[in-house]
């Protein structure tokens, strides 16, 4: 066996976790391996919607711009389409991704960023790119065989699949982001919630000219009712916009207790024209593959060393474009933790709450996707669509609500409005915004004692912002000179941050005074960061002099109403708590220890 190769963090899978946790990681100056089993990154779409949050996050890892030149603007993703086909009948349509005017001002509240569509075979480039070029090693055609632990790191096995001979790579901390059958996440022995092959769906890439059908009401989803859309998959045939208006994916299902079809070309072929409903349209398939629909998650994200992100701990329908987002942001939750470790600022009980604050988010996320799916049966419902029928039938139901007569407008009404309630599925605003940690479970989140006000609009549709500890710090335009920014431009980048205003001076002193290098932020008339709008003191939720100590991933860890003469104790114990130095964290480890038998 080759000499073992050594590094801080391995990280097995170059998809949206891996590459995120690398680029993180790197930026962070933290040494990484990436290996992946493949000769190459992805190639076909994939993943494709990515909201608003991850945006965040890459803007602070310094790629955002990158993704905004070759993603497709919010502006052309909205007009969700229900249809026969592309050619056919429109039965209705959703505003959608942030596009419904009143919508539209929320998302614009909301962040600084905008949310696109970056397909997955152009977003893995940009964020392993940089990675690479921060420092991340990158092995391709490098399989993960298996791993042991011991109390100073983890051994990997791997094979080189060109050569065909096996070596270890022996790193501090292993990632497993190997995707929806994780071989690593099996190896650590994950426990996992749910099942796997609930319904079977084929993806077939093409292209195509479509413009004469999609270019007066731009989407990147066109939803088709036609027959057989019912049998598996993800409740309806779907033509995606890949790239505008001449790359496509179709989604089809088909029985998954019968197995996938034979995937010709001729089969594709078929599919397309089904769905597209003109046959003299030039078409080229250039991929078709099976997968199927999960509802699975992991309760437990961590076997000692072992961590997993991304699909690997979270399987479930592209339903409300959740999957890759979550992978995102589940390795920035994780990365400034391992940083942090691996330095030595933080002890490794830091990494415990991994689990803890991002596995709720993972059960979320599978449950809200695989519903949205038995959200589309209402509109087939709508149409007798459900029932076994012969095609005619179909077409005939689909006619009948252009009928004069009182069965027909009822018929209307309910299509309407089962159409507009798929906003749980397009318009999740608060799905993609409403994170939060909670203090009882998470030592990284300190209490203010100050109880939970729950959400006044349906959290699910709606953002919400707080700077209740765990929550995401809200967006709020502030100025330094000459130059707009937002206030989460102020915090990451791999550093706590300390925001205050007037009168907050015994806050800027304790932090600085901390040897863990706290950025300190100072908002009010005549400082250095002013609020010329008051957004931010609207949004704030503490005086002048109130303190928010801000954890390297943007969310709140400790806040303070007010001035205190104790702000230098208080922020220690606080930052003793977070890092896994504090009492809490040592009575909760003594516990733990108590439970084991023996």
């Amino acid at each position: 066996m080759a000499t073992v190769v050594e590094t801080d963090v391995l990280i097995v899978g170059s998809g949206p976790a891996g590459a995120s946790a690398a680029l993180a990681l790197s930026t962070y100056g933290v040494p990484n391996i990436v290996v992946t089993r493949h000769a190459s990154l992805a190639d076909t779409p994939r993943a494709h919607i990515t909201n608003q949050r991850t945006m965040e996050v890459l803007r602070d890892l310094g790629v955002e711009q990158e993704v905004v030149a070759q993603a497709t603007p919010q502006h052309l993703m909205g007009n969700t389409t229900f249809c026969t086909s592309l050619a056919g009948e429109e039965l209705g349509r959703v505003r959608s991704w942030g596009n419904d005017p009143l919508i539209q001002a929320e998302h614009e509240l909301a962040s600084p960023t905008r949310m696109c569509d970056m397909p997955q075979h152009l977003m893995e480039p940009v964020l392993v790119n940089a990675a690479v070029a921060r420092g991340t090693r990158l092995r391709f055609e490098t399989e993960y065989l298996s791993h042991t632990q011991d109390p100073d790191g983890v051994t990997a096995t791997v094979r080189d699949r060109l050569r065909g001979d096996t070596y270890e790579i022996r790193a501090k901390y292993l990632i497993g982001a190997d995707g929806g059958r994780s071989k690593v996440a099996a190896d650590a022995g994950l426990p996992m919630g749910g099942q796997m092959g609930v319904a079977g769906s084929i993806n077939i890439v093409f292209e195509a000219d479509l413009s004469e059908y999609t270019a007066h009401r731009p989407s990147i989803l066109y939803w088709v009712l036609a027959p057989g859309a019912t049998v598996g998959g993800i409740g309806a045939g779907l033509v995606r916009c890949v790239r505008p208006w001449n790359e496509w994916l179709i989604v089809w299902g088909y029985d998954v207790n019968a197995g996938a079809p034979d995937l010709t070309t001729e089969y594709a072929e078929a599919i397309v024209r089904k769905l597209v409903g003109d046959d003299d349209i030039p078409v080229t398939v250039t991929s078709s593959s099976a997968w199927t629909v999960n509802e699975m998650y992991a309760e437990t994200y961590a076997n000692g060393r072992v961590f997993c992100a991304g699909d690997a701990v979270h399987r479930h329908p592209p339903s409300n474009g959740l999957g890759s987002n979550t992978s995102v942001q589940d390795a920035y939750n994780l990365a400034w933790k391992l940083k942090l470790v691996l330095d030595g600022t933080a002890h490794p009980r830091l990494l415990d709450s991994y689990t803890t604050e991002r596995a709720p988010i993972g059960r979320q996320i599978v449950t809200r996707a695989n519903r949205s799916i038995r959200e589309t049966a209402p509109v087939f419902e709508a149409l007798d669509g459900l029932s076994p029928q012969t095609p005619e039938q179909l077409w005939s139901n689909i006619a009948a609500r252009k009928d004069a007569t009182a069965a027909a407008e009822k018929q209307r009404a309910k299509l309407r409005e089962a159409i507009a309630f798929k906003v749980y599925e397009f318009n999740a605003h608060g799905v993609d915004l409403n994170q939060r940690y909670s203090a009882q479970n998470s030592a990284a989140i300190v209490p203010d004692g100050t109880p939970d006000p729950g959400f006044t609009r349906d959290p699910e549709l709606h953002h919400q912002p707080s700077t209740r500890p765990g929550a995401r710090l809200p967006h709020a335009w502030i100025t330094r000179g000459t130059r707009t920014l937002s206030t989460l431009d102020t915090v990451g980048r791999g550093r706590f941050t300390l925001l205050t205003g007037i009168g907050g001076e015994d806050w800027v002193r304790a932090a600085s005074a901390q040897d863990i290098g706290i950025a300190t932020v100072v908002i009010g008339p005549g400082q250095e960061y002013e609020d010329p709008y008051g957004d931010w003191a609207r949004l704030r939720e503490t005086s002048d002099a109130g303190a928010l100590l801000v954890r390297p991933d943007g969310f709140v860890a400790f806040r303070h109403a007010t001035a205190a003469p104790d702000a230098g104790e208080l922020l220690a114990n606080a930052l003793l708590q977070i890092l896994g130095h504090g009492e809490r964290a040592i009575m909760e480890e003594a516990d733990v220890d108590d439970e084991e038998p023996g």
